[in-house]
């Protein structure tokens, strides 16, 4: 029973990163339309940037959170502007092939810079080691991971449940032909939206970097299994991505757990049924033609 719970936290931690990409992945989606393939590179990015920053200016984890975050919001609103934007009114096909392309160049640039062997980082001080909980020994850092997740979706929530932005930025995202419609200017919020979705994918980059081994290729894996998460949640369904993430995490962890040849087989075993049973995902809105 002890293992199957630490194998549950273990997935938890996991899914957490997911749900935190995934739900920058869905709104980018739902607002601008665009699959932003380049995603799992900015979650590298994340990873590589709090790394560098202990490296160089010796700036912990404590300090990466929140920095990292704030570069990466601004690289989302760069990339928006200099690029994304000029393609949106054509084929969204485009726009996959751009951030295709900045995936490779990123990719690239961080293997020119740091090499192929990963970069160290250590687990932050006070979150090392384990606690024992009703006689169960659990990770520090895994709980900590799982419970910050779910503050921050939460947080992301409340933001846009219960704000006037985040209602026109929910209202864009489920429907933005109506939205404009109804007179918002959808356009007027594309670049924070961009910039946020990417800023999540950073911060959960930095979350991964105590856990994860920060290479350039980190995100290459990350981005297709996120892809699966998205499509699990619904495409654009902000509440779908957050439990599909961390179901996939699950999904993940007990896999490595007791069919360790199958755990990345799962996810898509996972994804074709929910496709298969509910096409548009388990959160997902059904075009109506």
């Amino acid at each position: 029973m002890s293992a199957f719970i630490q194998y549950t936290l273990q997935g938890l931690a996991a899914g957490g990163f997911y749900a935190l990409a995934a739900l920058g992945l869905a709104v980018i989606f739902g607002v601008l339309g665009v699959v932003n393939f380049a995603h799992g590179a900015c979650y590298m990015l994340g990873a590589v940037a709090a790394a560098v920053l202990l490296d160089t200016l010796g700036l912990g984890f404590w300090a990466a959170l929140p920095i990292v975050t704030v570069l990466m919001f601004g690289f989302g609103v760069l990339i928006e502007r200099l690029f994304v934007r000029w393609l949106l009114k054509l084929d969204p096909l485009y726009n996959f092939l751009l951030t295709f392309g900045i995936t490779l160049i990123l990719v690239d640039l961080v293997k020119r810079q740091y090499g192929v062997s990963s970069l160290p980082y250590q687990v932050p001080a006070g979150l090392e080691g384990r606690i024992e909980i009703a006689g169960v020994a659990l990770s520090k850092y895994q709980l900590f991971v799982a419970v910050f997740s779910v503050l921050v979706c939460v947080a992301v929530w409340m933001l846009l449940t219960k704000t006037r932005i985040g209602m026109i930025v929910r209202a864009s995202t489920e429907d933005a032909e109506r939205s404009r419609a109804l007179g918002i200017n959808v356009g007027r919020w594309v670049t924070p939206v961009f910039g946020f979705g990417i800023a999540l994918a950073g911060l959960a980059g930095v979350l991964a970097a105590p856990f994860r081994a920060i290479t350039a290729d980190m995100g290459s894996n990350f981005i297709i299994i996120l892809f699966a998460v998205v499509v699990i949640g619904g495409l654009g369904s902000i509440l779908g991505a957050v439990v599909a993430g961390f179901l996939v995490g699950l999904v993940e962890a007990y896999g490595q757990a007791y069919a360790p040849s199958f755990a990345q087989v799962l996810i898509f075993v996972l994804m074709a049924a929910v496709i298969l049973i509910r096409p548009s995902g388990l959160f997902g809105r059904e075009e109506v033609a």
